[in-house]
Order: structure tokens, then sequence, then C-alpha cells
């Protein structure tokens, strides 16, 4: 009896434990998604595709910097399997890649105080922009 309680408890645990993985990966590609969201519809303003909007700017901004201090966290060594397309570099160079979504943050912040208009926009709205590719190209497997 106690056998079964003791295998019982250790098949919990597991399931637990990759449920907790599949979750944080979960959050980490919701947060990611939303990113993306936000960065098209910036990618449209900037391109002339659509008519800027400072609002939509600064809850675009509000966004990365959210998800810049959120996302070092989402990204715990036991999330390395699963359905993700993080790189191992995620792991091997976490100081790296956390210090990517630091950076991240600040050009958000910044952007998010000196952004009042479409001309300083266009000025400060690419520095936040090449944040997400240069952590992309690194630490992210690509699409295709």
């Amino acid at each position: 009896m106690k056998r079964s309680v003791f295998v019982a408890g250790i098949l919990a645990l597991g399931v637990t434990a990759a449920i907790a993985q599949a979750d944080v990966i979960a959050q980490r590609q919701k947060l990611m998604k939303d990113n993306g969201d936000h960065s098209r519809v910036i990618g449209a303003m900037l391109k002339d595709q659509a008519p800027f909007d400072l609002a939509q700017v600064q809850t675009a901004l509000k966004a990365f910097s959210h998800s810049a201090k959120e996302m070092p966290q989402l990204f715990p060594a036991n999330s390395k399997d699963g359905k993700t397309k993080a790189q191992p570099a995620v792991w091997e160079k976490k100081s790296d890649f956390d210090a990517h979504f630091a950076q991240f943050g600040k050009d958000a912040e910044a952007a998010l105080a000196s952004i009042k208009d479409s001309a300083s926009f266009k000025a400060e709205m690419p520095k936040v922009l090449q944040n997400c590719g240069t952590c992309h190209k690194t630490f992210r497997q690509p699409v295709g």
C-alpha cells in the first residue's frame, strides 16, 4: 500500500512538473504573440501604411516594457524542451539573454517618454524594434 502511494505521488509530481513547464512556455508564447501583434501595428505606421496613432504607440510601448520585465523569468532551465522555438543559447548565454530584455525595456520606456508625434515616433521606434530582431537572430529558431 505504501509503495502504491509513493508511486502515485511520484507520478503526480511528474505530471505537475510537465504542466508547469507547458504553462511557462505558453505564457512566454502569449507575451511574444502580443508583442508581435503590437509590432505589426507599429510597423504599418512606420511604413506609412497606417496613420500615426499616439495611443496605439503608447499601448504597444507599455506592453513591450511589461514583457521585457516578465520574459526573463519565463525561461527557467526546466523549460528547454517542449513546444518552443527557443534556441539552446537562451540557457547557455542566460545573462546575455536577460540583458537583451533589460535593454528592450529601457528602450521602450525611453521611447514612451519621448514619442509625442509622428516625427519623434519615426526617430525613436526603430531603436525599440531593433531589440526584437537582435534577440531573435541569436535566441530563436528561424520561422519558416
